[in-house]
Parts: C-alpha cells; structure tokens; sequence
C-alpha cells in the first residue's frame, strides 16, 4: 500500500517521469558573491539533452500576474558548456530565448542575474538577503517541462542566510521541483529571517504551517503577529471546512518587510510571498490584511482555478474571464477575516468597506466594462507598464475592488432571500472544483450558484446582470440588516468633483486625466490644464478654492479661466455635490441596534472557527 500511496503522489504532483524524460533533470545552482551590487550568478544543468539544439528560455511572465514583465533585460553574461567544460556555440534566438548549438549529453548554461525590486513579482538581491521570484531568477528549456528540478542555494559565508521556500528539501540547501510549472510557482527568500511554525489537525491529517519573516521589528512584534496569522488560518479554514492537502504537507508564509522592499503579495500553491517596506511597529494591521488575502487564495485560485488559466503560459500574457471571482471574492474575504478574527473591530471594518464602494459606485468604469471585461483587462493593468497617458481613470475599476463589492452584494442576497451565505457558495465550489482539482468555467459558476440558492433564475439573471453586465444593488437597505447605515459623508458641500490639483504660483494644475461624470470633464477640462480662476478668484491655494465653493451650492454655474498649451481660454463649470459615502454602525450614530440586526451582524462578521 506504501508504494501505491506513493506513485499516486506522484502522478498528482508530476514527479512520476513519462519515459521520454525518464533520465533528464534540471540543477540549478545560485550563489551571490556580488550581492552588494544585487547580482546573482546562476548555472543551470541540463542532462540528457536529446535534441540537435537546446532552446533555453527566460520566462517573460509569472504566476499571480497576468501581463508581460521580460525577465530577461536583467540577464547577462550568458555562456554554454558540455560536460567535460568545453564552451558550446550560443546565440540569441530572440529577446527571451537563447538556443545552444550541437549540444551532447549534459548542457550547463551559465549567467549572471540583476535583481533590485523585492517584490511578489521581481527579484531583489543585496547583502542583507536574496529574494527570488523564479520566472524573474531561473532560465528553463524547452522539452523539460516535465523533468524534476533541483536548485542549490550557495549562501555568502558569514551571512547567517537561511531558506524559506515550498520546494521539497532534498539535503542542506540543495531543493526540489517535480516540474517545471512547480518551481516556477517557488518563490524563496534566502535571508536571516526570524521563524515559527504550527502544526494543524485537520481531518485527522497533520499539516504545517510556518512563517518566515525578514523584517526589522522586534521579538514581540514578530510573535504577535505570528499570533494573529494563526488566527487568520483558523477562520479562514473554517469556511471551507478544512485546508487544502499542501503538496509536502507544509503552507509557508514568506514575509520581506524591510525599507528596500516594495508593497505586494502574492499567492502560490504552498506558500504566499509578502513585501512591504512599512514595519510591524507602524503596519501590523495592513501587513496582515494582506496575509489574509494571500491564504485564501491557497483555496481560491491555487486548487479553486479557472480553466482560462491552466496551463499558465510563461512566454505570453494570461487572460481570464473569471478574476472578479479569483481575485475579487479573495479581497472580500481578506477583509472578512479580519473582522471575524477580531484584528479589525466593526468600525475600521465598515470604513474599509465605504473605501471599497466609494470607488466602485462613483467611478465611470462600469458605463464602459462589464465586470467580466474588467477581468480581462489584467494584462494591461496586473503590475504592468507603460510609458503613455491611458484613459483607465473612466473605463477601468480593478477587479479586486469591483468583484469584492459584488462578492458583498451576493452574500446579503443570499443571506436575505435564500437563508444562504456566500461561505455555503464557497464551500459548494471548493467541493466541485477544489478537491479533486477541475478547473471551471463560467458556466459552471453559475450552475453552483443555482444549486445553493435553489434558484435557477436568480443565477441566471445575477449572471447576467452583474457578471456579464455592470449592474450593482442598492446596498444601503442591504447593510441596513447588519445595522450598518450607508450615507453621504458630507451631503452639503459643495465641490468641483473627482478631481486631482497641483497648487502653484500660477494657479492649480489638473495633474490627473478627468473622470467622464465630473464636473470638470463636462466643462472640457483636461490634465495638464492650469486652472487660473474660478468665478474670478485666483486658484493659487486650496484656501482660495475653499473660499469660492463656500459662496456656492451644488448646480451654481461658475465661470473658469485656464491656460492651455500656452493660451488662455474661459468656460463655464456646474458645481457638485460631495457624493462621497461613508458606512457607520448604528451605534456610534446613536441609532438603535436591534437584537434582530445584531444577530445578522453576528452570523456575517463574527468569528466561525471553535477556539
């Protein structure tokens, strides 16, 4: 029975080698002996080379991220060689593909690597760490997609660098990948990181949780907040039941928190790498929102997957239909968490959430894309880059924000019209399509959808509506059962609307495009025009500003004079409302929190797993 378990393993994870690469492998080794100048040098082996060239290639995307990033601006250096060291004739083939002519046998291809971006997507490399995202670190070769890798991990001596990664340990710093998809998921932070680790019960299976984290805080701050991402693995284990089987049995949280690093998170399939260069002492909360974020995307989007991304492309952009779900209900649940663990209490929970849908109802974006479209715009939008103005500010809303809010929309739907949750639509899901893995379609959404709530024409039409379509409830009698009142924060002043202003001698530059539904944007105002007056005041200051919407109301028409490449030029601008929003519980606003709505609160935002 031991050695059926353990073929059956194998086939999951890829180990077990089809015979075509039954004898074929990939070594790694890395060592940092210019660390202070953020570079790496890097020798990758390729044995049994069985073609008359070797295509080597830098990926040009990664994991978690959905646009092109070309990894290979930061290689150099690059040579080829044979077993016996003898130099082999390489070329580039391409601007991320460089082919070994005539190779015999074990090919090693050798480089140097520039890293200084510690981020969840790039690499960054000093003499503090190496934190390595693997598409940003680790040539590959066509044809080895299903051997087994291996990666060694040369530490500078004295350095006290310690390994944090969801590869397999194979003996001291030497790691393994069964394939290629696996090590390219791998992130690793090489570093002296502080450490902890848990194990877990779960349907009588023991898996492990460990926490990695370079940081700068102390002792305290560290267990604290390994105190609470124990927590965050509790609640968010209770909405599906269980966790997911981890490949090596083991999650890992890789945290970087130091001044060099740059905000981000990113999910894997065993672990979750985390970056920011705020500390403990002054983030904790945020840090761990993003925590929690990450976890749960171990069940949403790692093993929970759309078909749209399988197998990810490492040469291309990755588009999928179905990110409002794999990212959007993520969010909605990463702020969920918090609440249900206690960190953030009812109050800094509901201001997150006005954040939330002041952007999402107040933005143009939804007159332009339906929250699928706004999906497929990630490989313009996911960490990438352009050097041109782009209109985004009026036809794009994240997915992130947009598919939270309507995660929230469907939860106190379901809560309200079917004696459902949106945990019960999660769980349904991870049953159908976590465990074991199927990726799913749209289609298939909405069929699980029908199968909670019992109603086939509610998933239809919520489909079509707010999936394929744009359309959002009213939320305030929503969040009114949870005794949450949803309003203008400030529903007398007056203003100019969406706007971005550079104050200077001159007047107020607009140094953001308009957004389409503002005032400024109907006047025919435009980025990088100077505002000189308004209703013939001088706009040198906010105070000035102030001052001329002090002596107004919303619908007051007043006239403005701008510059505009040079020349002067006069219109006419219809003031506004403020139509920010802010969500306040009752209580703090003296209004009365019945029982009823308590109980509703309670079932929603208190703690579900048994402590």
């Amino acid at each position: 029975m031991k050695n059926i378990k353990r073929i059956i393993l194998g086939l999951a994870l890829g180990i077990i080698a089809t015979p075509a690469v039954a004898q074929q492998k990939t070594d790694y080794k890395l060592s940092f002996p210019n660390a202070v100048h953020h570079e790496a040098e890097i020798q990758v082996t390729f044995s049994s080379v069985k073609t008359d060239t070797l295509q080597v290639l830098m990926p040009r995307s990664s994991p978690g991220r959905y646009a092109i990033h070309e990894f290979a601006k930061n290689v150099y250096n690059v040579r080829a060689t044979d077993a016996q060291g003898k130099p082999l004739q390489i070329y580039k083939a391409n601007t991320s593909q460089w082919n070994v002519v005539k190779p015999q046998g074990d090919v090693t291809v050798s480089y140097t690597l520039f890293a200084d971006h510690a981020d969840g997507t790039y690499a960054g490399i000093d003499e503090t760490h190496a934190h390595l995202n693997a598409p940003a670190t680790l040539m590959y070769a066509k044809g080895f997609e299903q051997a087994p890798a291996y990666v060694t991990y040369n530490v500078p001596q004295n350095s006290n660098w310690k390994v944090a990664t969801q590869l397999k340990q194979e003996q001291g710093n030497t790691y393994f990948a069964p394939n290629f998809q696996y090590l390219m998921d791998s992130p690793t932070e090489l570093s002296n990181f502080d450490f902890a680790e848990w194990t877990v019960n779960d349907k009588d299976k023991q898996k492990t949780i460990q926490v990695a984290l370079h940081h700068t805080g102390t002792k305290a701050q560290f267990q604290e907040y390994v105190d609470k991402t124990k927590k965050i693995v509790e609640e968010q284990q209770a909405v599906f039941g269980q966790l997911p089987d981890f490949d090596f049995g083991r999650y890992t949280f890789i945290g970087c928190y130091m001044p060099q690093a740059v905000g981000d998170g990113m999910e894997h399939r065993n672990s979750t790498i985390l970056t920011s260069s705020r500390p403990l002492a002054t983030a904790m909360g945020p840090l761990l929102n993003t925590v929690s974020h990450e976890l749960f995307h171990a069940w949403n989007v790692e093993r929970i997957r759309p078909k749209s991304l399988e197998p990810f492309n490492f040469q291309e952009a990755n588009m999928s239909e179905a990110l409002w779900l794999a990212e959007g209900f993520t969010s909605y649940y990463g702020d969920l968490t918090m609440a249900r663990t206690g960190i953030y209490d009812v109050k800094k929970y509901a201001a997150d959430l006005a954040g939330d849908l002041n952007y999402v109802l107040l933005s143009p974006g939804r007159e332009y894309h339906s929250l699928v479209e706004m999906s497929q715009q990630a490989p313009f939008v996911d960490a990438a880059r352009s050097v041109d103005p782009v209109n985004r500010h009026n036809t794009f809303i994240s997915y992130y924000t947009y598919g939270l809010v309507t995660g929230l929309a469907l939860d106190m739907t379901l809560r309200q019209q079917y004696n459902k949750t949106l945990d019960d639509y999660m769980q349904a899901l991870w049953r159908k399509y976590g465990q074991p893995e199927k990726p799913y379609t749209l289609t298939d959404l909405e069929e699980t959808l029908a199968e909670v709530s019992g109603d086939k024409a509610f998933a239809s039409q919520f489909f079509r509506n707010s999936i394929y379509g744009s359309q959002l409830p009213d939320f305030a009698p929503l969040l009114a059962k949870a005794g949450l009142e949803l309003r203008q924060a400030k529903p007398n002043e007056t203003t100019l609307g969406l706007i971005s202003l550079k104050y200077e001698k001159e007047g107020a530059t607009i140094s953001n495009g308009t957004y389409a539904t503002s005032a400024a944007y109907k006047a025919g105002l435009d980025r990088g025009d100077v505002i000189l007056t308004i209703d013939g005041r001088k706009l040198k200051s906010e105070k000035d500003l102030n001052k001329v919407l002090g002596k107004h109301k919303p619908g007051d028409t007043v006239p403005v004079t701008f510059k505009r490449h040079g020349q002067t030029r006069t219109t006419n601008l219809v003031l506004e409302g403020n139509l920010t929003l802010e969500l306040v519980p009752y209580e703090s606003i003296g209004k009365q929190l019945t029982p009823e709505m308590q109980a509703y609160r309670t079932a929603w935002l208190g703690a579900k797993a048994e402590r």
